[in-house]
């Protein structure tokens, strides 16, 4: 090989085989690419150009679009600013999840350093906890949304730190034993109106 000097540059050693990958890289790409001109294809029309069909459907999800952005924005789902009936509803809910996946399939005995309280949801930290980790189980155990590795981002990020803080020494069930309560059980009382945006 020479420069633009005429002077051989240093030799290059370059396996044969080399040559041959890209001989097959380029063949590859070839049949690839021929794929997809058949595949995106449609009669009578030239490759790139979309059709009308493909257009109109793209205007009106634009449209969607834009109408979606008009609306109000939505509160994120925390369990404590819902009102009556619609926190009946959600807890009703919770508790069917509670009681018959996370008690049978996860808490063991409960003990003096990992307490549980069968009256849970008289706990209302006990109950925002519960709620946000069963929306992460929803979404994280939804294959279309978290693939194969879901279950297991589930169980890392969010119901190991979950268990931690609402059965750990200070956590909200610290005053429970089996036996006898140390805390007032208590229904969770409305939400006060500073934590909502409209003040309301």
């Amino acid at each position: 090989m020479t420069d633009e000097h005429g002077d051989p540059g240093p030799p290059l050693d370059v396996p044969v085989t080399m040559f041959e990958d890209v001989e097959d890289l380029k063949a590859a790409v070839a049949r690839l690419t021929a794929q997809v001109e058949a595949l995106t294809k449609v009669e009578g029309q030239k490759p790139g150009e979309a059709s009308a069909e493909v257009e109109e459907t793209a205007g009106e999800d634009a449209v969607e679009a834009a109408d979606e952005g008009d609306q109000e924005w939505q509160y994120p789902p925390l369990i404590l600013l819902l009102d009556s009936p619609a926190y009946d509803d959600e807890l009703r809910a919770l508790t069917e999840w509670v009681e018959g996946v996370l008690v049978p399939g996860y808490l063991a005995e409960p003990s003096a350093d990992a307490r549980w309280c069968h009256l849970w949801f008289e706990h209302t930290p006990a109950v925002a906890r519960l709620h946000a980790l069963w929306l992460a189980w929803q979404e994280c155990t939804d294959p279309v949304s978290c693939g194969y590795t879901g279950p297991s981002v589930w169980h890392r990020d969010h119901l190991d730190p979950c268990m931690r803080e609402l059965r750990g020494p200070i956590g909200p069930f610290a005053g429970c034993t089996k036996r006898e309560h140390g805390v007032v059980h208590r229904m969770p009382v409305l939400v006060p109106s500073a934590w909502r945006q409209d003040g309301a």
